[in-house]
């Protein structure tokens, strides 16, 4: 069988494949290939300005040629490094093979081919290129993608900061409070969870078979390849060194950047539940899209499934994340090959968060406020009055104000009329109960507006 969209494996490769075109140049096998050459290309040309004798400065149009065998580097090239390892079954060996072939008709270059990947180990261009591919992965697509569903709720918190909404606490009715406060309850935390995914260092190291520069000083034994390793991974790599390591760079900081990601899923999973309901007892609507079918058999549903999807997706994300987060800190003594296997998975626990953010942003663009509805719920709630009337009558001194209402609205139904009934019968000041007599379910919002508008305006 030939693989297709319809043959993949994986739905990230199949049903879903047009929506991971963002990401399948980054964390693909490819985009794994395409750094391994770019941490080759800049080790070597670091080399040649060390100063040692035997490998001169190369010239500008030198490093030209390399640097664009980094920047052109494609599909042809990648097969070329597969063809090679066939025979190596080594894949960073056919990286240097590879390399070592591109320099053919450049003398400079074929003159100091050795000093191709001089005094590595795999992992040490293989570390460096995982952190670049994280790198490129969160600043190009995860975080780019998770700001535009911040963007679009930050929108919708201002733009329905005074629409009341009845909460449900534990189910059941409680304190009114608005459509936007809820929503900027979420956008406040995404917010958080979007600075830790920013804030994680990506590390790297570059110092030998098992963290001691060992071969390095054999070689050079007065050169200081600790600042040299420091200067290639910190300013020609633009990631943070990492000093102490065995033959691995350990992985915590990918584990840091695991479990924040999944740390947002988690709050997105909570938000599509919510949405979910919203949408079930009628508070939102969604827009219909020509042609498209609710279910097979009952031509009237609209189902949330992009709402769906995203708490699916996310999910799947979570359980491969916590995985990679749980195992890849692990290694036998000096080096193990456990996480060699694993790390080959960073884009698909990457490509369902991702796939997650993406169903959810063509939700959340398909939704429209009821407003009637949600103001019909709040007219047959009058008995969440009683928070703000037992709080009034502790305030004056009235006798047991919270048993009072307790046994007033307890398992019964309450109207208006009831409720105001009471008011009229407290002994208050008449301000107090003129207050109290003019408050409905829809005017009891609290501060939800102001924490709202204040959120809905802000771009932290």
């Amino acid at each position: 069988m030939s693989l297709s969209p319809l043959s993949a494996l994986s739905p990230l490769d199949g049903r879903y494949a047009s929506r991971m075109n963002g990401l399948r140049p980054l964390m693909s096998e490819l985009g794994l290939m395409h750094r391994r050459v770019q941490v080759e290309v800049e080790w070597f040309i670091a080399l040649s300005d060390a100063g040692f004798a035997e490998f001169a400065p190369l010239c500008e149009a030198s490093r030209g040629y390399l640097r664009g065998l980094v920047h052109r580097f494609g599909e042809a090239d990648g097969s070329a490094i597969k063809d090679i390892e066939r025979t190596t079954n080594h894949d960073v060996k056919a990286v240097e093979y590879w390399l070592k072939q591109r320099f053919r008709g450049h003398a400079d270059l074929e003159a100091a081919a050795e000093f191709v990947h001089f005094a590595c180990t795999s992992e040490d261009i293989n570390n460096t290129s995982h952190a670049l591919m994280l790198k490129a992965a969160r600043e190009q697509v995860l975080l780019p993608a998770l700001e535009r569903v911040i963007g679009q709720l930050r929108t919708m918190a201002l733009a329905h900061a005074e629409v009341p909404m009845l909460s449900r606490t534990h189910g059941q009715t409680a304190s009114p409070t608005t459509v936007g406060k809820e929503i900027a309850n979420v956008v406040a935390r995404l917010d958080a969870a979007r600075a830790r995914i920013a804030a994680v260092q990506l590390l790297a190291k570059m110092n030998g078979a098992v963290g001691n520069y060992n071969a390095h000083l054999a070689a050079y034994p007065d050169f200081d390849w600790e600042a040299f390793s420091r200067d290639v991974v910190e300013q020609r790599l633009g990631l943070s060194f990492n000093a102490y390591t065995i033959q691995i760079e350990p992985h915590d900081y990918m584990a840091e950047l695991f479990d924040a990601v999944a740390r947002a899923d988690t709050i997105l999973i909570d938000w599509a539940r919510d949405v979910w309901g919203y949408i079930s007892l009628g508070y939102f609507k969604q827009r219909l899209k020509a042609g498209e079918v609710g279910s097979s058999t009952m031509p009237h549903k609209v189902n949330p499934i992009d709402f769906e999807n995203a708490e699916g997706n996310f999910g799947l994300a979570n359980a491969l994340l916590a995985h990679l987060s749980q195992k890849l800190p692990i290694s036998r003594w000096q080096r193990d090959l456990t996480d060699s296997t694993v790390l080959r998975n960073m884009g698909v626990a990457l490509g369902y968060a991702v796939l997650g953010l993406d169903s959810l942003a063509k939700g959340l663009d398909k939704l429209e406020l009821n407003a009637p509805a949600l103001a019909a719920d709040l007219d047959q709630a009058w008995e969440v009055l009683a928070e703000a009337i037992q709080t009034v009558m502790r305030r004056h001194g009235l006798p047991e104000p919270y048993e009072q209402l307790k046994k007033f609205t307890r398992g019964q139904p309450m109207t208006r009329e009831l409720m105001q009934g009471f008011i009229g019968g407290l002994a208050l000041p008449e301000e107090e109960k003129q207050c109290l007599l003019a408050m409905t379910p829809a005017r009891y919002t609290g501060a939800a507006a102001t924490l709202a508008q204040r959120i809905g305006g802000s771009h932290a």
